[in-house]
């Protein structure tokens, strides 16, 4: 995965001790589909993910992310969970964690494929048939899908 430059800039000064970084999710909806991205480093389908660079807004990181990694124009409407993931300890010791920020998104435009080699595909899924995930992968699509206007916080 492409760690972005201001990371590998505090990785520098910081080492591998843990790093707390803010994170996006975009659950993009078309119809009754989501749009899923397979990721290069686990083979594991998930919503669009990415990290939030120095001074960037959250939804607009969310719909830079979507068109980076899977081609697509999306328009993000609403924060539908902000919750911690647990830490990650990543194959050369660095260690993350991350507060996600998850987004419901619109379908403004395009064909999704794999645009920036995290991923190695990028497709529609019907929402009653999506493939297997990780339930905190599902959780999120199903906070962006049943969204009635309130955000959802883990306590």
């Amino acid at each position: 995965m492409a760690t972005p430059d201001f990371v590998l800039a505090l990785r520098a000064k910081i080492g591998n001790d843990p790093l707390w970084l803010m994170g996006v999710s975009s659950v993009v909806l078309r119809g009754t589909q989501v749009l899923l991205v397979k990721r290069a480093d686990n083979g594991a389908w998930t919503p669009v993910t990415g990290i939030v660079d120095p001074a960037e807004e959250p939804a607009t990181a969310a719909e830079r992310e979507t068109l980076e990694e899977a081609g697509v124009v999306a328009r993000a409407t609403a924060v539908t969970w902000i919750h911690v993931i647990p830490p990650i300890t990543y194959s050369n010791g660095d260690v993350s964690q991350y507060v996600d920020i998850t987004f419901r998104c619109d379908f403004v435009s395009g064909d999704p494929w794999p645009a920036d080699g995290e991923n190695t595909d990028a497709a529609w899924f019907e929402l009653d048939a999506l493939p297997d995930m990780e339930p905190d992968m599902l959780e999120r699509i199903r906070t962006a899908v049943e969204f009635d206007g309130i955000t959802h916080f883990e306590r």
